[in-house]
């Protein structure tokens, strides 16, 4: 019951601060609203609430083998017996590693890639965009993240506050809103910001399998695929193919994979 109450808190919060988003994507868009960002309304909103279920159930089965291993000490970081602020340091920036690891598999494994285009396939990129999830894509991540964060030994507070800090973040990296470059460059220096984002979002491979962050750009700059935030004003969202509006329902966007 409690997890329940913790999950439905959780998404209750990325609602609220996906509409506090879309109200600043109103203030200070980074481009006009057009055809496509009403058409893909409905079906991103659908695909973030399915997202939502199967999240809270994958999350739930970690948190509950995290907490699990927790009293009897097993992990690295459980040997270690760090401070708290400084587990929960180290096991955000190591989970946020093995998101970085799992998100370039699913650019460079055609049967993850499958999935995963089904988010790059939006032509029109903004905070609906963050959980347009295929279902089969949440199962990648969590194996990844499960991966690490058990033999890890991730305490179960600082999983859930990463799964926080992602989701917020997710939010304003795919934003549509107009950062100042001198401070979207100052930013992106530490963290994936939107313009630092948007070019992952690029129809050009040269630019599509670049920017991999989630929370911070590090591992892109020190795996050698980070493209600067500059290049993510002017490039053109989507996947060449994936246009047709049949495909862009709900029900097409489900069956990409498995076509």
């Amino acid at each position: 019951m409690e997890l329940f109450s913790s999950s439905l808190a959780s998404i209750a919060t990325i609602l609220g601060a996906m509409a506090l988003v879309a109200l600043l994507e109103s203030a200070i868009p980074l481009r006009a609203r057009g055809a496509w960002n009403r058409a893909h309304l409905g079906p991103n909103l659908a695909l973030t609430f399915v997202t939502f279920a199967t999240n809270a159930l994958f999350s739930a089965a970690l948190v509950l083998a995290l907490a699990w291993l927790e009293p009897a000490g097993i992990g690295l970081l459980q040997r270690l017996a760090l401070p708290p602020l400084a587990h929960v340091a180290v096991a955000v920036l190591a989970l946020d590693f093995a998101f970085y690891v799992a998100h370039v598999a699913m650019h460079k494994l055609p049967s993850f890639w499958r999935f995963h285009r089904v988010h790059h396939s939006d032509p029109a990129v903004d905070v609906t965009t963050t959980i347009r999830q295929h279902p089969g894509e949440s199962v990648i991540r969590y194996l990844f993240l499960a991966a690490l964060a058990l033999p890890l030994g991730v305490s179960a507070g600082a999983f859930a506050m990463y799964r926080v800090l992602v989701a917020l973040a997710g939010l304003l990296e795919h934003a549509n809103v107009r950062v100042p470059p001198q401070l979207d460059a100052l930013l992106s220096l530490v963290f994936t910001w939107p313009n630092l984002h948007k070019v992952h979002h690029s129809r050009d491979a040269r630019f599509t399998d670049t920017n991999y962050g989630n929370l911070v750009s590090w591992w892109d700059r020190l795996f050698a695929t980070f493209t600067p935030s500059r290049e993510g004003a002017t490039i053109a969202y989507g996947l060449d193919g994936l246009d047709d509006p049949a495909t862009q329902r709900t029900a097409g966007l489900l069956a990409l994979p498995f076509h």
